[in-house]
């Protein structure tokens, strides 16, 4: 079954200055969000392989939204992340549905590689609900540049049967970074840590 998708809203950020200080090439983040229909909304369900399948499907379809909204090639982008807002007749465990088991592999491929895990956070809210989408660099876990995280919020979503799910892929890492670790120029690419 795929995903009965209500709307999909994609956004891009773009940090030029910082601390008064241009930022050269400008730092950039894109967000695309697609508010589904819970299948499992106002009961509880044993097998969420229903939601799995879901997760498989947003996966390569946000993260091909956010590349192709840079304007890059899949393997110019740096890192990424995933969130999922459950409106309130869902559980947590549904968000943990959709963002876990599957949603990765297709993510990777839509950004090329793709190592490291993909840093996630979920909630229960309702309409207007915002999220972090935390992020980190998509082929070394430990490079610092890359923590960050992207505000995801769509003012007439979740309804009570309907879960936000959010992705975000950057060419870059922060404006500016400073505090030390291991450069994105020195990743070896052997265990997605490092």
């Amino acid at each position: 079954m795929s995903a009965k998708i209500r709307k999909i809203v994609v956004q891009v950020d773009e940090i030029r200055i910082e601390m008064g200080r241009a930022v050269e090439p400008p730092t950039r983040r894109a967000l695309a969000m697609a508010v589904i229909e819970n299948p499992c909304a106002g009961r509880y369900v044993e097998n969420l392989d229903e939601l799995m399948a879901i997760g498989e499907e947003l996966g390569g379809l946000l993260g091909k939204r956010c590349v192709d909204a840079l304007g890059i090639e899949p393997g110019q982008a740096q890192s990424y992340g995933k969130a999922a807002i459950v409106g309130e007749s869902g559980e947590i465990e549904h968000a943990a549905a959709i963002l876990h088991p599957k949603l990765g592999a297709p993510l990777r491929a839509a950004v090329e590689k793709g190592a490291a895990l993909v840093p996630s956070s979920k909630k229960r809210g309702g309409l207007g609900t915002a999220i972090d989408v935390p992020l980190g660099h998509k082929d070394a876990a430990f490079v610092r540049s890359h923590f960050d995280a992207m505000e995801a919020r769509i003012g007439d979503a979740p309804r009570a049967n309907e879960i936000l799910v959010a992705v975000v892929v950057t060419d870059s890492g922060r404006p500016l970074a400073r505090v030390g670790g291991l450069k994105a120029s020195e990743i070896k690419g052997e265990d997605g840590l490092r």
